[in-house]
């Protein structure tokens, strides 16, 4: 997959079973507990603090609305708070299985987010003035997003 916009980093955090709500009349919630992780790449690094989570909505569709919450620790120590908003979607099977959390291989989803960040420190400011795209990819037991700024 070809992505556009300079890269920033890769985040891979592990991920906790789903809590399911259950059927409500936009769909199914669930929200998946973030349970840590890391960040690498050529401009951030850091650690994904445990105590996120992304809150889903897995619509009539089958589309997964995503909304993630959680914070980054920068290498020099600086907080990140992140809200990563998208969209996931695939064949019906590949989305049954994916919700089994079993694996699928990425290419048969579609998994873009829209990462918005927020932080008190200077260095890292520049986060704060960009657009930024996320290519996911999820596991059975941890998400992987490619970021880049556009």
């Amino acid at each position: 997959m070809e992505m556009v916009g300079d890269p920033v980093g890769v985040v891979e955090v592990a991920v906790g079973p789903p809590v399911v709500l259950g059927p409500g009349p936009n769909g199914e919630r669930r929200v998946i507990p973030i349970n840590g992780g890391r960040v690498t790449g050529p401009r951030l690094e850091g650690e994904v603090l445990p105590g996120g989570a992304d809150f889903q909505l897995i619509r009539p569709d089958g589309v997964a609305e995503i909304e993630a919450r959680y914070v980054i620790r920068a290498a020099d120590g600086a907080l990140v708070y992140v809200v990563n908003r998208g969209l996931r979607h695939a064949a019906p099977e590949d989305m049954d299985r994916l919700l089994r959390g079993e694996p699928v291989p990425p290419e048969r989803v579609y998994f873009r987010t829209a990462p918005v960040f927020e932080t008190a420190a200077p260095a890292l400011a520049w986060l704060t003035r960009s657009l930024f795209l996320g290519y996911g990819e999820r596991r059975p037991d941890s998400v992987r997003i490619r970021i880049v700024e556009v």
